[in-house]
């Protein structure tokens, strides 16, 4: 067999191995939602009680209710927050403001879930599901502008001049020729936000409070005592609601790139 052929098997081998380890994981959680027994040990056979428990408790909806509404303000104020701050590092180049917006990220949650916690009690600011989305929001405005701004960097900023030599002020030139060319990138950083966001656990643990209960913290709390099917059957179906996410952002995108074309 030539060097090369053997370079290609190995490296299809490696892809391979390094893909089954990172979804096989998530196919054996779906798979056992489905299990008809409360322990993981053995597949006993198939069965959709695991579902109907799951609309039936109220304490989950109530903690995946808590983390959709957190998730989708946390998305929405961080994406225009996060869009303000990669048009700013990318247009003026100051070193302080990369240092602000990205430290949030390069910091250990841990960290950051302590300092924000002994920040609202200094404020007297009482937990609950408004801090845990202040502190969501803060942590999530860097992933957006990083996105933002890798967006700009690859745009032609021709097209910017172009439209304030004909007339158009900065805002109007921002609104009609800069946003629907980095839209993609806005629509791929709010849909990270909201990831992160309902999937978080370090930083809502310390800033969630007594009585507020979000997605994970729920889960945490029912794993501590066995791993049951009824926790995989609510990890389903929140890879569902990404991979939707997923694939409404991939659909969104090229559509936007399309009508920029045209017009």
């Amino acid at each position: 067999m030539p060097s090369s052929s053997r370079r290609t098997v190995w490296l299809w081998a490696a892809a391979l191995l390094g893909y089954a380890f990172l979804y096989l994981p998530l196919v054996i959680v779906v798979v056992y939602s489905f299990n008809d027994s409360r322990l993981n040990a053995e597949w006993v056979g198939f069965t959709l009680d695991w579902y109907r428990k799951l609309a039936h408790n109220e304490e989950m909806q109530q903690a995946a209710a808590n983390s959709l509404v957190i998730g989708f303000v946390t998305s929405l104020v961080s994406t225009v927050l996060g869009t303000m701050a990669g048009v700013a590092m990318h247009k003026y180049k100051l070193r302080l403001l990369p240092i602000l917006v990205l430290t949030p990220i390069a910091i250990p949650e841990i960290l950051m879930g302590v300092s924000l916690l002994i920040f609202f009690v200094l404020l007297n600011f009482s937990l609950g599901l408004v801090s845990v989305t202040l502190s969501h929001i803060a942590f999530c405005i860097g992933f957006v502008a990083i996105v933002v701004r890798s967006r700009l960097a690859g745009m032609d900023e021709s097209l910017t001049e172009a439209a304030r030599d004909c007339g158009a002020s900065p805002w109007q030139s921002f609104r009609f020729v800069t946003l629907p060319l980095i839209m993609p990138g806005v629509i791929a950083g709010a849909l990270m936000a909201f990831t992160l966001s309902i999937d978080d656990f370090v930083i809502t643990f310390f800033t969630a409070g007594a009585g507020t209960v979000t997605l994970p913290l729920q889960i945490y709390s029912m794993i501590k005592i066995a791993v049951t099917p009824e926790v995989n059957a609510v990890s389903t179906l929140l890879m569902l609601l990404t991979l939707i996410l997923i694939v409404v952002a991939t659909r969104i995108s090229p559509s936007l790139l399309r009508s920029n074309q045209e017009t």
